[in-house]
């Protein structure tokens, strides 16, 4: 199965809550990522271990220039921003590269699924 992976800790709270409902990955994913798919999004760094917040559904994929993103977008991306320059910035402390507006980027829409058992964005009900 498929991960779309977190590296900030920062994002579980974001993620947990469904105020992140899409990710921005440099480069065109179209060809790894596709709608209908279903994968697990996780948080932690590459080459550890990662915790698993939920499994999800992606619900879109697009594929344009990083200046062509929507605000939208960005907010479902990070709710913290505002503006395509916010975005950039990240993408370049992500990537520890410069980033240029007219590169490609790819953002992934997706949404929980709920599993039986779990009341919602990884909570466990409570037996009272």
């Amino acid at each position: 199965m498929l991960a779309l992976n977190f590296y900030s800790p920062l994002f579980i709270d974001q993620l947990k809550r469904g105020r992140k409902t899409a990710t921005i990955r440099l480069g065109n994913k179209s060809g790894k990522y596709q709608r209908s798919q279903v994968v697990w999004v996780t948080v932690g760094s590459r080459h550890s271990r990662r915790e698993k917040i939920f499994s999800a559904v992606i619900d879109e994929v697009e594929v344009k220039r990083l200046s062509e993103l929507s605000p939208r977008d960005i907010e479902r991306d990070n709710p913290e921003f505002r503006r395509v320059e916010e975005t950039r910035d990240f993408l370049e402390k992500i990537y520890d590269r410069p980033i240029e507006e007219d590169a490609i980027v790819t953002v992934v829409h997706f949404s929980q699924i709920i599993e039986p058992g779990l009341t919602g964005y990884g909570t466990v009900p409570s037996p009272n």
